[in-house]
């Protein structure tokens, strides 16, 4: 049977995807204990024996090419894979364990998995999370993320999307704003309120408010004197301060609304709903501690 990579050219994969993870030949060789004259002959010989370049070099700066971004996605999947292979068969993975990065919006981070961590970790001590809470959408394969949890849009590419639940949303309002302002009672009346608003860091857009009418739900786009970026949850201090009206997930409210310390407006439009899901990379072979996490969330909010 004829060989399609010999050792060395396994060899040049693994310090090929160290380098994109490093970001540099000499950080690269120093994780690897090489010398970064080794490390960059070996990615040579990879660029030759593949007919294209994997890098962009300057002289302050090494990146992938747009053929490199493809390749590498392909080699760090193979090798994960291997070292999976490995961990099956050895019985090392009857524990999971390692470290699973995780990207989360702020509003679901705060109420809905940062509350459930430690439960996870309970069961799973031997698995070491890397959270990163934010609005921006991360790409899984340049960021080096296991997993995402993304709401409403789905990106068009091959990852693997499990719904975690529909959340409800609601526009809500301060006491003290509704004292002075009186309670809109129709979809047309937004236009005569401060609305706080949202840009969206995926697109740079305004985030529209989603509202029922007539059996029918469609995106309605209201004014306000304010926007408020990368951070959803700013919005809900805002509310809170009495400035405005914002619609927001009901579960980020729910013992605002249950206090009184916030009320709901046009309650006859609401109901609407967006989608929250987990994504991961499509793979025959899933990592133990992916996959418990996934198993995890999933259970959690079956509930809900």
């Amino acid at each position: 049977m004829k060989r399609n990579f010999d050792d060395l050219q396994v060899g040049s994969l693994e310090l090929f995807c160290l380098t994109v993870e490093q970001g540099s030949f000499t950080a690269a060789a120093i994780s690897a204990g090489l010398t970064p004259a080794a490390v960059s002959r070996a990615i040579a010989r990879m660029e030759s024996r593949l007919g294209v370049k994997l890098f962009i070099r300057s002289t302050r700066q090494l990146r992938l090419s747009e053929a490199g971004q493809r390749y590498y996605h392909f080699c760090r999947q193979a090798i994960n894979q291997l070292l999976e292979a490995e961990k099956q068969v050895t019985g090392e993975q009857e524990i999971p364990s390692g470290l699973l990065r995780i990207s989360v919006p702020t509003p679901y981070a705060h109420f809905r998995l940062l509350p459930k961590i430690n439960k996870f970790h309970q069961h799973y001590p031997e698995i070491k999370l890397e959270i990163h809470v934010s609005n921006r959408n991360v790409d899984l394969t340049a960021d080096q993320y296991d997993l995402v949890i993304r709401g409403n849009h789905l990106p068009d590419s091959s990852l693997i999307a499990r719904k975690l639940e529909d959340a409800e949303l609601c526009i809500v309002a301060s006491p003290e704003y509704l004292a002075k302002n009186a309670a809109p009672t129709s979809i047309q009346q937004l236009q005569l309120h401060e609305c706080i608003q949202f840009e969206m860091p995926s697109t740079g857009k305004l985030a529209p408010w989603l509202l029922n009418d007539a059996g029918q739900v469609r995106s309605v786009d209201v004014k306000g004197s304010i926007t408020c970026k990368d951070d959803f949850l700013s919005t809900l201090t805002l509310v809170k301060t009495g400035l405005g009206l914002m619609q927001v997930y009901r579960f980020t409210v729910a013992d605002e609304l249950r206090t009184g310390t916030l009320k709901e407006v046009l309650v006859e439009h609401g109901r609407s709903t967006r989608p929250f899901f987990l994504l991961y990379p499509a793979s025959d072979y899933q990592p133990l501690k992916l996959k418990v996490f996934i198993d995890f969330m999933l259970k959690e909010n079956s509930n809900l």
